[in-house]
């Protein structure tokens, strides 16, 4: 059923409600009626209209229409998309442009011509109900975006806790690790946990995209490595049984570059094999470098792929640098990254302080490099040979 127009009628002549209550009953409105500002207002609390038509003028003031346009206001504070159509007999320019600039929608003058007054009416109620829509319209906006927000920090804080711990210890290691995503949530992965056997898993990783898809994907990643970690010892195995589970469940053109070593913390050897991923950095203890490179293609991107991995022994002083592309691919005011050649130099400069030291000196190095604008998600753990 059409809704019933609910129009209140504000006058203080009687024989004026009486008039306006027949005109617009027989024209199809539901009718209420009000003779003075404080009924008004009481009026509005009450219940919605969809249109106020109202004298400008009261008891307190019957020509000046300053009465009214105090009442203007206070209806507009109320409700600011409730129509207001104004009549008086003593209209002028000055009051009129007053009036609507205070929010009247449109002015009759007494005494009115119906056909004119049904039209302006009919005119109100449509516009105001409009404006009603597009205001629940906003409201609802607002409301999905505050929970959207609100479910986003709290998957913000879910994925948080799958990172391992800021600083993390091994018998003669130490481990600092900084993850920060671009959009609060996103792909980059770092996993840093214990084996059997005195042994501990080392990962990072770099789902293709960013946000919630990435964040998504990221988690069952982090599901499976920590599965799969417990029942093969060996890196190549390891990536190539996650190989196939990422073939299965990954959407096309949808890939993850990942590193993933095993250190055997007694004999301080590493085992691994990189899965398309930037290369970690070793630094030795006398400055010299080593890209880790060894291993195969990137996960879920071809089911038949298979993966080789070295071994490196790890001596006192050695700092291992795992980090995802973010982070070297950040720019400055000028365009210039700040590249694997620049965060090379640093690390051989600073391969002297602990984990959590150099893993400060990293990040600070590239937030002052890029000014604070990191446009991708960034992870960065540092290993520590003590």
């Amino acid at each position: 059923m059409a809704h019933i127009p609910r129009t209140l009628i504000a006058d203080d002549q009687p024989d004026v409600l009486a008039a306006l209550r027949l005109l617009l009953k027989a024209a199809g409105y539901q009718t209420e009626s009000a003779d003075s500002p404080k009924a008004i207002i009481e009026a509005i609390k009450k219940r919605d209209f969809d249109v106020v038509l109202m004298d400008l003028n009261y008891a307190r003031d019957t020509t000046s229409g300053e009465e009214g346009l105090d009442l203007i206001s206070r209806i507009q504070a109320e409700d600011n998309t409730l129509p207001i159509v104004a009549m008086t007999a003593w209209g002028t320019v000055d009051l009129a442009v007053e009036a609507m600039h205070r929010g009247v929608r449109d002015f009759v003058q007494k005494p009115w011509e119906n056909s004119r007054l049904l039209n302006v009416l009919r005119t109100q109620v449509e516009q105001g109900r409009h404006r009603r829509r597009q205001r629940q319209k906003a409201s609802a906006r607002r409301e999905a975006s505050r929970m959207l927000q609100a479910e986003l920090r709290e998957a913000h804080e879910i994925q948080r806790r799958l990172m391992p711990a800021q600083t993390h210890r091994f018998a003669g290691f130490e481990i600092a690790s900084i993850w920060q995503a671009a959009r609060m949530i996103g792909g980059d992965y770092l996993a840093a946990f214990a084996l059997p056997d005195e042994r501990a898993a080392l990962c990072v990783a770099d789902v293709a995209g960013k946000g919630l898809p990435a964040a998504l994907l990221m988690s069952h990643l982090h599901a499976a490595l920590t599965t799969v970690a417990n029942q093969n010892a060996a890196p190549r195995n390891v990536c190539a049984q996650l190989n196939q589970l990422m073939c299965s469940n990954l959407p096309p053109n949808k890939f993850i570059s990942s590193f993933y070593g095993v250190l055997d913390v007694p004999r301080r050897m590493l085992q691994f094999t990189n899965a398309g991923h930037n290369p970690p950095l070793l630094v030795r203890s006398d400055g010299k470098t080593m890209r880790l490179t060894i291993g195969g293609k990137v996960l879920g991107a071809f089911a038949d792929s298979s993966y080789a991995h070295q071994e490196i022994q790890l001596g006192s002083g050695d700092r291992l640098v795992l980090f995802t592309d973010g982070l070297t691919e950040i720019r400055n005011g000028a365009g210039e990254e700040f590249g694997e050649a620049r965060l090379r130099q640093l690390l051989i400069a600073e391969r002297h302080r602990s984990a959590s030291e150099l893993q400060s000196v990293i990040m600070d190095a590239a937030i002052e490099f890029s000014a604070g604008e990191f446009e991708d998600d960034v992870a960065l753990m540092i290993v520590a040979a003590n």
